[in-house]
């Protein structure tokens, strides 16, 4: 027997899981000029910070610079507490990098 019939709370498809690999699947191609270890590694950050901004209701495109002008300010810095507002769900994040009406479910 088919356990969604068992469980109305178990979804008959699995539309949400096929849209959350999506964007993985997207980057494939991009993937394959990651000629080193250290290209992989750089890749693989960016679309981890990219994926959770997104995740976290912000808007990456703005996100990311904000993100590039805010960290080499505090390059010399041995306290490494300002990174907490940097975070995707720091409230002192910019409006700029927050998303208008976003479900985050």
């Amino acid at each position: 027997m088919k356990v969604n019939l068992l469980d109305g709370n178990i979804p008959i498809d699995n539309n949400a899981s096929e849209r959350a690999v999506n964007p993985f699947v997207m980057h494939r191609k991009a993937w394959l000029f990651c000629n080193t270890p250290n290209d992989a590694d750089a890749s693989g950050i960016i679309y981890s910070i990219v994926e959770t901004a997104k995740a976290n209701g912000l808007h990456h495109y703005n996100y990311l610079p904000y993100l590039l002008e805010n960290i080499p300010k505090h390059m010399s810095d041995r306290n490494l507490n300002f990174l907490q507002d940097l975070l995707p769900w720091s409230p002192a994040l910019p409006d700029k990098c927050k998303v208008k009406n976003v479900d985050l479910k």
